[in-house]
């Protein structure tokens, strides 16, 4: 490599001059494909099966652009040796949904076991050991469908190889046709056997080396994404019009639509404090990216000298924390499929912000160390409160409050005060509302409704609220500057310690309560009725 060439070599006149240096770059894509084509023969005999050439293409292609820190020809050769090794695994070896089914029903039966052991022993334990046994009955019956599915699937595989060499020379396919046609039909979205290599199987491989769905989406997840905004606003509530616009980034990204170049989507969020502009980055992840875990959270509040720049995208060579990494750069090269928070923007020096340029524009940086960090398949959103007192007067009066479009207007003299023009025109600035009168009921339920499944959970006791309390709970916390969060306090405060009380004095007096019901009497007093 060059910086081996230059530790060992270079430095060494004597020896520099009795070799000739020869640059050997990493091919395109074309040659790159041409490469592997030659070494298709060697997998389909080593692997014993067919591999398509849409999945050579596929493995180049997806390898360039989502496994950066590799090199074609090898990561594509990689990626397709392992996609041989999964289909030729397909064909000899249970799928991991009937593995799976086996490990949980082996799991209940020992459980089952133990308790029977026990009730011998005068240990009585009916509930769980029913439970159990429903269980049981209950996988045994998946399990078995699960299986005969997969036995099916794996003799149309095999009758369809059969053909595949039979037919080779024949000039009439229509037999051949045919049991493609019902193995398609047997295995609909989800195939468990593979009777080859195709891009399909490549892209699955390529997700679960990085996290990212690389590959065609089938018809529930497309669904999904139409479905985005909605999924959304069961979350956020009051803020349909920000959620539209990021709701339809992604699925211009999904579709494949959007600039490659770039990262999926920037989003300026700005808006008053607790209106849901952290929640909608927590709703995204949990909507599209897997799941909270994949949210890289950045508080630039931690970022107003011009020396934090390192901590972001760790220390030059020379200084203390260099090959450490950056809090940034490695976090996202861990998780490059996820949404990326940065907190309270507005507070980061403006050498912080210009360090992004290089990432809402190219869709990657480089760390402390030189390596390349990929952000192409990151949506970041950036929070501010700049302009949330100009947000909050224009809202006041539903009747004159400018759509969208306008109070974006209304904002942009603000943030120019706080943000280069250079930084506001690679983003795009989303306006979030105060919260009304009806939205902040619905967060009130929202927050209730997940009390309920709390005790339901942890202590097997049903739980109700009337809707007095929910309306009681809105007019003690009138909109504010921490905007939800005050309902949540209220909450916290009024509610869960009441709660606690009468649940831990049960627990003393050894009393099973049943139901508790959550209401307000006539003089706007929580009451609390213990059924028991």
């Amino acid at each position: 490599t060059w910086s081996e060439y230059k530790r060992h070599i270079e430095k060494d006149p004597a020896l520099t001059r009795r070799f000739q240096v020869l640059q050997i770059a990493e091919p395109e894509e074309i040659p790159a494909m041409e490469m592997v084509r030659g070494l298709v023969d060697t997998l389909e005999k080593h692997h014993n099966v067919l591999i398509l050439d849409e999945a050579v293409r596929a493995a180049v292609q997806l390898s360039h652009r989502y496994i950066p820190a590799r090199q074609l020809p090898d990561k594509a050769i990689s990626l397709l040796d392992t996609a041989a090794a999964r289909v030729a695994l397909t064909l000899h070896t249970p799928p991991a949904s009937v593995q799976f089914l086996r490990q949980q029903l082996k799991a209940a039966e020992m459980e089952r076991s133990l308790l029977q052991k026990q009730e011998k022993m005068g240990i009585q334990s009916d509930e769980r050991r029913d439970a159990l046994t429903a269980r049981i009955f209950s996988l045994n019956n998946e399990l078995t469908a699960s299986e005969s599915r997969w036995q099916r699937e794996l003799e149309l595989v095999h009758t369809l190889q059969e053909l595949r060499v039979a037919e080779s020379d024949a000039d009439d396919k229509t037999t051949l046709q045919q049991a493609e046609t019902a193995l398609r039909e047997w295995q609909g979205d989800a195939p468990v056997v593979f009777p080859e290599v195709s891009a399909a199987v490549v892209a699955a491989i390529v997700a679960d080396w990085t996290g990212i769905p690389a590959g065609r989406m089938v018809k529930d997840e497309a669904s999904q994404v139409l479905e985005l905004p909605a999924r959304l606003a069961q979350r956020v509530t009051g803020q349909d019009g920000a959620l539209a616009q990021i709701g339809e980034r992604i699925q211009t990204a999904r579709a494949g639509l959007g600039d490659p170049r770039k990262p999926v989507g920037v989003f300026m969020l700005a808006g008053p404090s607790g209106v849901g502009k952290t929640e909608t980055a927590l709703a995204l992840a949990e909507a599209i990216y897997g799941g909270e875990q994949n949210l890289v959270t950045i508080n630039m509040s931690e970022f107003q000298e011009a020396h934090t720049v390192s901590t972001l995208k760790g220390a030059p060579p020379g200084y203390v924390g260099y090959g450490e990494g950056g809090v940034l750069t490695e976090a996202v090269r861990r998780h490059p499929w996820s949404v990326v928070l940065l907190d309270e923007i507005e507070k980061a020096h403006h050498d912080v912000h210009e360090l992004f340029y290089q990432v809402f524009d190219k869709g990657g940086m480089e760390d402390g160390e030189g390596t390349h960090v990929d952000f192409k398949n990151t949506t970041l959103l950036l929070t501010t409160n700049v302009g949330s007192d100009l947000i909050s007067q224009m809202c006041e009066d539903p009747a004159l409050m400018p759509d969208a479009t306008g109070l974006k207007e209304a904002l942009m003299p603000e943030l120019r005060k706080h943000f280069p023009a250079a930084f506001l025109g690679r983003v795009t600035v989303i306006p979030y509302l105060p919260l009304d009168e009806t939205s902040r009921g619905v967060i009130a339920r929202l927050h209730l409704d997940r009390l309920v499944a709390r005790m339901g959970e942890q202590h097997g006791v049903t739980l109700t609220y009337s809707e007095e309390l929910v309306a009681h709970i809105v007019a003690c916390c009138p909109m504010h500057e921490t905007g939800a969060r005050l309902l949540i306090g209220y909450i916290e405060q009024h509610i869960l310690p009441r709660l606690s009380r009468y649940w831990l004095q049960a627990m003393t007096e050894k009393a099973a309560i049943r139901q508790i019901d959550i209401g307000v009497n006539g003089d706007e007093q929580i009451v609390f009725e213990i059924v028991c």
